[in-house]
């Protein structure tokens, strides 16, 4: 049987909740997989199972407790006793402060959750622009930028693509990230903001990872008005959410001209995604594993996600 098969027969035949190591384990004892090349078996089945959350597959749901996330059969949920898993999280509170955190340690969370929409993104470093102690250029860069390429898989279409018009193969998003957003004034001077480093793109997103509920109302006003759509990062990146959309604008080549010049991070970005986009098939793979690398990394199980919000003292509970 298949990694998921066994993972789905192991919580089946224990209904009850299971951490990953719980799984890997019974998978082991009970033989449901034999494993050839896989160097850390028991990371590929966090991996599954954070799978499973992520592509909102029903059969699959997973609850806080005191060992980390516990994993459990979604038919089975009336029959377990959830509460007594909830209740073990009550620790005793921390000595470390809960908000330590910088707002560029948020940077990895928003590229794992933008990875699971096929985006590649790339953090901009204000400090390699030139003129870069000019307060003013905060509101000429974005924080980080994404791109999604049109994913045709006919070699007709793609060339008949490449043929009518290149901008037509990728969008290209802005987004602009802020360690918390509390009051009305945070909101609009962070929404302009994000308004002007954005100008140039297709989407601009403002991205926080706390947000007031209380400015929910104002977010959707600011939004309808301006087409700046609003992210709300959670601890597990892939649960973050969109909270609006962002609209949908031609690129503005000028701007995009004076960002090249200005930083070079933001050049090379342009330079590897043309790069990428004029490539023959006989290069097109390594285009893109360059381009690949050249992105900023990402978090892809529940594991790594616990172990790099402990390390930035990223809370797990939000306090807004």
């Amino acid at each position: 049987m298949t990694i998921r098969e066994a993972i789905l027969k192991t919580l089946e035949a224990e209904k009850r909740t299971l951490t990953y190591l719980e799984v890997y384990n019974l998978i082991e004892q009970r033989k449901y997989y034999t494993w050839e090349n896989a160097r850390t078996p028991a990371d590929t089945i966090a991996a599954q199972l954070g799978r499973f959350i992520r592509k909102n597959d029903k059969r699959v749901k997973r609850i806080k407790g005191k060992k980390g996330f516990e994993y459990y059969l979604a038919k089975y949920e009336n029959e377990l006793n959830l509460s007594e898993v909830i209740a073990k999280v009550v620790e005793p509170k921390r000595t470390t402060k809960s908000k330590t955190y910088q707002e560029r340690d948020l940077h990895i969370l928003l590229s794992s959750y933008l990875n699971t929409n096929n985006t590649y993104s790339k953090t901009i470093y204000h400090e390699h622009s030139r003129n870069s102690k000019d307060n003013h250029q905060k509101w000429i860069h974005p924080d980080m930028i994404g791109i999604n390429f049109l994913n045709l898989k006919n070699k007709s279409s793609q060339a008949l693509m490449k043929v009518i018009n290149k901008a037509d193969a990728f969008d290209i998003t802005s987004y602009e990230i802020k360690r918390e957003i509390k009051s009305d004034y945070e909101l609009k001077k962070c929404f302009f903001q994000a308004v002007s480093n954005s100008s140039w793109a297709n989407y601009g997103y403002l991205v926080a990872f706390e947000i007031s509920s209380n400015l929910r109302d104002e977010m959707e006003r600011l939004n309808q008005s301006f087409g700046i759509g609003i992210i709300e990062l959670q601890p597990n990146p892939y649960e973050s959410e969109v909270l609006f959309p962002s609209r949908y604008r031609e690129l503005d080549f000028q701007t995009i001209d004076k960002l090249c010049v200005i930083n070079k991070s933001f050049e090379k970005f342009i330079t590897q995604t043309e790069t990428l986009l004029i490539a023959t098939d006989r290069y097109i793979k390594a285009s893109k594993k360059e381009f690949v690398e050249f992105c900023d990394n990402y978090l892809e199980t529940d594991t790594e996600i616990e172990k790099y919000c402990l390390e930035k003292n990223i809370p797990a509970e939000k306090t807004v």
